[in-house]
């Protein structure tokens, strides 16, 4: 099993960070974090990075569900969307498969929940 969802769009890298958070929001997620790891590299180890950004989508209704299922599963979310520019203007945007991460939990109804906001993400990555 996989642990994310992914495609590779023929556009730059800030296009495609654009058609993410809209595309994220078309399925009910915010983005509540975001890290620009080329950035960080530079300003805190003075190494050069490709582009590659990490968004924290957060669907509220079911990051709800989720925490009254168990209380201890924030500290898997938000769920991640990477994007990367993976050279010749071409860009990857991967997003975690909440149904893998939460494989490490025995609780049926999380797994549903995880089941839900994967088929979420899984449209969201196909619709790019």
């Amino acid at each position: 099993m996989s642990y994310y969802f992914s495609k590779t769009l023929p556009v730059g890298f800030d296009e495609a960070v654009r058609r993410s958070v809209e595309g994220l929001k078309q399925e009910g997620f915010g983005v509540i974090t975001e890290i620009d790891l080329k950035e960080t590299f530079k300003k805190k180890i003075n190494v050069d990075f490709r582009n590659y950004r990490i968004l924290g989508a957060c669907n509220p209704v079911l990051a709800h569900e989720a925490l009254k299922l168990e209380d201890k599963v924030g500290t898997m979310l938000p769920c991640n969307v990477v994007v990367q520019d993976v050279g010749g203007g071409r860009t990857e945007v991967a997003a975690i498969d909440p149904v893998a991460s939460m494989q490490a939990i025995d609780n049926t109804g999380l797994k549903l929940a995880a089941d839900r906001v994967g088929a979420k993400l899984k449209k969201f990555i196909e619709a790019l």
